[in-house]
């Protein structure tokens, strides 16, 4: 589930930029917690990898990831 302002975000990406994303956010599903803590805000989580970041939280059961901020070069 992607929030404002990684809504918007995903919307510009080119087709190569979102099929990265989309292969980052498979790996992420797998295991969240593996993703380090982001560094001001300690329920998030920052992914960086590849040219991809994603600033998300998993739900209470890490089974539902909401992303907040993506960025994709």
């Amino acid at each position: 589930m992607f929030i404002e302002p990684a809504e918007t975000q995903v919307r510009t990406l080119t087709l190569a930029q979102t099929t990265r994303l989309d292969e980052a956010l498979n790996l992420i599903a797998a295991a969240p917690t593996d993703v380090k803590p982001h560094a001001t805000a300690s329920a998030l989580r920052d992914y960086q990898h590849d040219g991809i970041r994603i600033i998300f939280y998993a739900t209470a059961l890490g089974s539902i990831l909401i992303v907040t901020y993506v960025e994709a070069d």
